[in-house]
């Protein structure tokens, strides 16, 4: 479980290898980042179906580093104007997009090294990671303690499971970052995509909600609700789901692999990676709170107080198909 050097002096980064069943997952404390997920193709070749930087120093790296695996936090996506108010005070937090506040901070939960346990059981194996984020942190209020777990079963599910306390009322809302190729290569143009949402949530030109109410997706170019192509053009859109259960599902047709993903979130992020390393190597499908949820009253709430935890769930189901 070693690994090399971390960010800071002295500070180790770990890196731990789950197997069960036909998957084998990386995962590294270095922003609580899964690295690998391989597994076979139809005929047994076995590739790794997310996208992976080559080694920590590009991880480190801002500009070669899109949040690629990470867990972003405190609060994934965007805050406009980098300002909440909550109980009255006004919070300014890291401005690091533009005037705005993106995925935590330039010193979010992406670049922090958590501390690491592994469980093992009959049925499953799991990293757990734990993070302590002090009061103030990126202008947040109150310390919060989040803990992520990817477990890993034998039925080829890798569930992602999120837990969160706080000292002072504050906001939290956690995903993970990873881009997916079923393909292990190439671009995800020619996957084909399935969407359980019938809204999306209208952005404008800075990818921040509009007014109003979310917008229907049927006779629009973000109708993916029967399988798809993904295609060529880009995709950064924030779609609603109805409720826990299934969200989306990806399907490479050459391979046989498909992945089903399960959630209990309000909704899902979904960016086809055009401002990759390789652009569209890879599929976001963030599972998370709503953008700028803090500042829209209608949004599901983000807030977390003291005495409350934190839960979410998301679940990657693989499988190959003959």
């Amino acid at each position: 479980m070693t690994g090399p050097d971390g960010p800071d002096p002295g500070v180790t980064v770990e890196e731990i290898t789950l197997s069960a069943g036909d998957l084998e997952v990386v995962v590294w404390t270095y922003g609580a980042t899964l690295v690998e997920v391989v597994m076979p193709h139809r005929h047994g070749e076995r590739r790794n179906v997310v996208c992976r930087l080559p080694d920590l120093a590009a991880y480190e790296d801002r500009r070669r580093n899109a949040y690629v695996g990470s867990t972003v936090g405190r609060y994934c996506r965007g805050v406009r104007d980098a300002t909440f108010v909550l109980d009255g005070r006004r919070h300014v937090l890291d401005r690091n997009a533009g005037t705005h506040h993106l995925h935590g901070g330039r010193d979010g939960f992406d670049r922090r090294v958590w501390r690491a346990r592994v469980e093992e059981s009959a049925d499953e194996v799991a990293a757990i990671m734990t993070l302590v984020s002090p009061d103030g942190d990126q202008g947040y209020p109150g310390e919060v303690t989040a803990e992520v777990a990817y477990r890993l079963d034998r039925q080829g599910r890798l569930a992602f499971h999120y837990r969160a306390t706080t000292t002072a009322p504050t906001l939290v809302g956690l995903t993970n970052h990873a881009f997916w190729n079923l393909a292990g290569g190439g671009t995800v143009d020619d996957q084909l995509l399935t969407l359980h949402a019938d809204h999306v949530v209208p952005f404008d030109e800075e990818l921040f909600p509009l007014a109003g109410p979310a917008r229907p997706v049927a006779g629009t170019a973000l109708d993916f609700r029967r399988p798809r192509r993904i295609g060529a053009a880009p995709l950064d859109n924030f779609f609603v789901l109805p409720g826990p259960g299934l969200a989306a599902e990806l399907t490479d047709e050459r391979s046989g692999r498909r992945m089903r993903v399960s959630t209990d979130q309000p909704g899902l992020g979904v960016y086809s990676g055009d401002g990759l390393f390789t652009p569209r190597a890879g599929l976001a499908l963030e599972a998370g709170a709503w953008p700028d949820a803090p500042n829209l009253p209608d949004a599901p709430s983000v807030r977390l107080d003291p005495g409350q935890i934190y839960r979410q769930r998301t679940v990657h189901e693989f499988s190959v198909e003959g």
